[in-house]
This record gives structure tokens, C-alpha cells and sequence, in this order.
């Protein structure tokens, strides 16, 4: 998972899965889920974003991590 914010375009995406987006849907004012071929959820672009997230603040919670074999 990458945290990508742009400046320029004050947008945040958050990528899922390194798969290439082929369908959007906004679901919320400037919330857009970027879908694969497959439909299955790649990404999500918040637009606005220093307005509508805390772009200082970011906090993992628990995650299944795995290890390297």
C-alpha cells in the first residue's frame, strides 16, 4: 500500500494493489475508488485533501504483516 499526495492538485491517493486502474466511481464529494479489470478495489483518490484529511498525522494500526521468505 502507497500514500501518494500530489500538491499541485492538493489530492491524495492511496493505492491498494500496484494494478492499473480501469473504472472510477465517486461515491462521495471528491472520494474516487479506482477499480481493475477484474473490479476489484486499486485505489482511492480524496481530492481536497488537505481540507478533508489530517495530511500530518498517520497512524497504522494492527496489520497481518509477512514475513520475507
Amino acid at each position: 500500500m502507497k500514500f501518494n499526495y500530489d500538491k499541485q492538485t492538493d489530492s491524495l491517493y492511496i493505492e491498494l494493489l500496484a494494478h492499473p486502474g480501469v473504472d472510477s466511481d465517486e461515491v462521495a464529494d471528491g472520494i474516487v475508488l479506482d477499480f481493475d479489470e477484474k473490479h476489484h478495489l486499486v485505489g482511492i483518490d480524496v481530492q481536497h485533501a488537505s481540507t478533508n484529511v489530517d495530511l500530518k498525522h498517520l497512524e497504522m494500526g494492527s496489520l497481518p504483516l509477512v514475513s520475507a521468505s
